[in-house]
This record gives structure tokens, C-alpha cells and sequence, in this order.
């Protein structure tokens, strides 16, 4: 069995803790070594999932990783890596990844794929250049209810796509979850990149990037234009939004990307929702179990579903993300199509064109990324 030498750099963002628990669970993995980046400004807070506490505890003290660098930049230059898993701020996605890739490594980093188109570009043309494989991972990817809509529009069972609705963030923030002596206050997430928009912090990169990916990899085509709205509504003690909408235009379909660091409960299924021509599906959970709601009879009220349909087991030996991205080195097959580069450029696309239209007031057209693919 090929042993992988796997390192880590960037901790800001903490689903890279859930990244190296699944590469952990593995037996052909040797952990190397870890560094942070440097932050634009210092975090005040040491508590759980803070970017200190995220390398600090996780990474050394649960995982293991044997080793730490305070320099990111001297840990590529000095250890041996087959894999780098990479999660720093959103505005730091294109160096770290760029050097990556330069330095022939292979890597797997959390969605969004960048802050900017731009930025992204710089990650493809350096895998391109170094032939090395990228992993953009995203957590509705290993959702079976998410994985059989997909199955269910291919199958016509809605007839053709019109539109796309998501809507998540459904809580006060990333930063909201801890409770007692990790209870994160407002001056504390006032440091923190996610609220900073210079880093690349704010709602839209955080969860309008799912309805990006979702409806690009539903629809089957590329977005043509798009129109955003940001605001910061009730988070005073950062410069980034915590509440954005970007409507995008396909050549046959619409779709509605909302995001919300301010929603106490959601009310309604948060989605995906998805309209076709002949029905309606909507993602939601029962009994703590991710189903789809097959709508196919007509109504234009409360409704009760024609079919609730569970998820199939994700195929094995390509269960978790560790798993697929290891699968994929070692058989040449496929990333599952929500993992590729190809298909996050083009994710990637649509929240550029939102986060400029955002900026001018205007509908902006979404950047043809057809090309990008050597």
C-alpha cells in the first residue's frame, strides 16, 4: 500500500478540521507537517475553531501532526509532500495554492475555490503548468440527498430545469456556534478574517458558493450573467456582509443564491429547491435523514409530496473526501464532477460576477471558463 506524506497550511478556515479527520481515518497516510498564514491583523481569540485553535489543538494535539512551521513558505521548501491539504483565508487561496502546485504537490483545499476569479486562475494555471491534481471540496457533495436530485434530473423526472433556489447559512455566523468558555464575542469576531472583507470574509463567499456550484452542476451549463446585493445588517463589529443574494442567469434557467449569517430559524426548506418543468424537488431531512421531496402533481399551495425518496450509500472506497481524492490519484478515475477544478472555475465565475455586481449596481456577465482545462 502507497504511503501518502501528507502537510497542512492555512488554519483560518475550520472545516480543514473535518478535512484531516477523514485524510486521519486512512491508513496510508504520514503526517508531515503544518503551518498557518499570517493573518491580515491579529485574532484575539484562542477558543475553539479559531484559526490558533484549529492548528494548535486539532492539528497537533488530536490529529498529530509532528511537526509545525511558522512559516508556510519554509515548510514547502524543506519537507518531502505528496498531498497538502490547504484552507487559509478566502484572499490567500491563490498564493498558497499556486505554491503548492509549483513546488509539484498534489492538493485538496475547502470550497470556495478562491476570493476572486483571479485568484482561482492562479491555482489552475499553476496545475496546469506542474500536472499536479487540485480538490475543491464542498460538504453537499457527500450529501446522498443532494447526490439523488442530481440522479432524478437526469432522469427527466421533473422534466427540464427552469430554476434553482438556495438559501443556507442558517445561523449568526461561523463564528456563533460555541458555548460557554468558547462562547466567541463580538469584539473577538471583530478580528477575525470571516468578518473582514480584505481577507475575503463575508456570507456571499461562504454560502452563496454552494448555490454556485449546485445549480451549475444541476442545470448541466454555464451561467451567463449575474446580479448581487450585499449588506451588513446586524454585525457592526466587522467591514464584510453577513446577509447577500445573487440572481443568475442561464441560458434556459434562473437560479436564486441567498446567504445569511443572521437567521435565527430558517422556517422553511432551505433547498436546494429545484423547478422543472413538469414538477418540483426539495432537499430537506426527516427524522434526521437527508430525503428529497418529489413534487409532481400540480398545486399552487401546501402540498403534500408525491414521493420522499432517501439518498443511495455513497459508492464505496469513495465515501468520505480522503477517500475519493486518494481513489482518484491512484485509478485515474474522475473526481465526482462538484470536486473538479473545471466545474469550481466556473462556480468560481458566478461569484466574481456577483460580487462585481454587487459593486456597480449592475448586472455583470459571468466570464466564459470553458478554456480552462489543458
Amino acid at each position: 500500500m502507497k504511503k501518502y506524506r501528507v502537510g497542512a497550511i492555512g488554519f483560518a478556515h475550520m472545516h480543514i478540521n473535518h478535512l484531516l479527520d477523514e485524510f486521519a481515518k486512512l491508513p496510508n497516510v504520514e503526517w508531515v507537517a503544518c503551518a498557518d498564514t499570517k493573518p491580515n491583523f491579529p485574532e484575539e481569540t484562542k477558543k475553539r475553531s479559531s484559526r490558533w485553535w484549529n492548528m494548535n489543538v486539532h492539528a497537533r494535539q488530536t490529529i498529530g501532526i509532528p511537526k509545525g512551521y511558522d512559516c508556510w513558505r519554509e515548510m514547502l521548501d524543506k519537507e518531502e509532500l505528496d498531498i497538502v491539504v490547504f484552507c487559509p483565508e478566502n484572499a490567500k487561496h491563490g498564493e498558497v495554492g499556486e505554491a503548492i502546485a509549483n513546488k509539484g504537490i498534489h492538493m485538496v483545499t475547502e470550497k470556495p475555490m478562491a476570493a476572486t476569479l483571479a485568484e482561482a486562475l492562479r491555482i489552475v494555471r499553476a496545475v496546469n503548468k506542474n500536472k499536479v491534481e487540485l480538490m475543491v471540496n464542498w460538504p453537499t457533495t457527500w450529501s446522498p440527498a443532494v447526490r439523488k436530485m442530481k440522479d432524478l434530473i437526469d432522469a427527466g423526472t421533473i422534466g427540464d430545469v427552469w430554476e434553482v433556489k438556495w438559501r443556507n447559512g442558517a445561523s449568526m455566523g461561523p463564528l456563533s456556534y460555541g458555548s460557554g468558555e468558547d462562547e466567541i464575542f463580538a469584539d473577538e469576531k471583530g478580528t477575525s478574517w470571516w468578518h473582514n472583507s480584505e481577507s475575503g470574509g463575508g456570507v456571499l463567499l461562504d454560502y452563496c458558493c454552494y448555490g454556485a456550484c449546485l445549480s451549475r452542476w444541476f442545470i448541466g451549463e454555464s451561467a451567463v450573467a449575474c446580479q448581487g446585493i450585499k449588506a451588513n445588517l446586524l454585525s457592526p463589529y466587522g467591514n464584510a456582509e453577513d446577509n447577500a443574494i445573487i440572481t443568475v442567469r442561464y441560458p434556459k434557467a434562473l437560479t436564486i443564491l441567498e446567504a445569511t449569517w443572521t437567521t435565527w430559524a430558517t422556517g422553511v426548506a432551505t433547498g436546494p429547491i429545484v423547478y422543472g418543468t413538469k414538477g418540483c424537488l426539495v432537499a430537506t431531512s426527516r427524522d434526521h435523514t437527508p430525503v428529497v421531496e418529489v413534487y409532481t402533481s400540480r398545486s399552487h399551495g401546501a402540498a403534500a409530496p408525491d414521493q420522499v425518496i432517501e439518498g443511495d450509500p455513497l459508492p464505496e472506497k469513495r465515501a468520505t473526501l480522503a477517500e475519493e481524492f486518494i481513489y482518484h490519484l491512484e485509478t485515474g478515475e474522475p473526481l465526482h464532477p462538484t470536486l473538479q477544478m473545471q466545474h469550481n472555475i466556473e462556480a468560481m465565475a458566478i461569484l466574481d460576477a456577483g460580487i462585481r455586481s454587487a459593486a456597480s449596481g449592475k448586472i455583470e456577465m459571468v466570464n466564459d471558463m470553458k478554456w480552462c482545462i489543458g
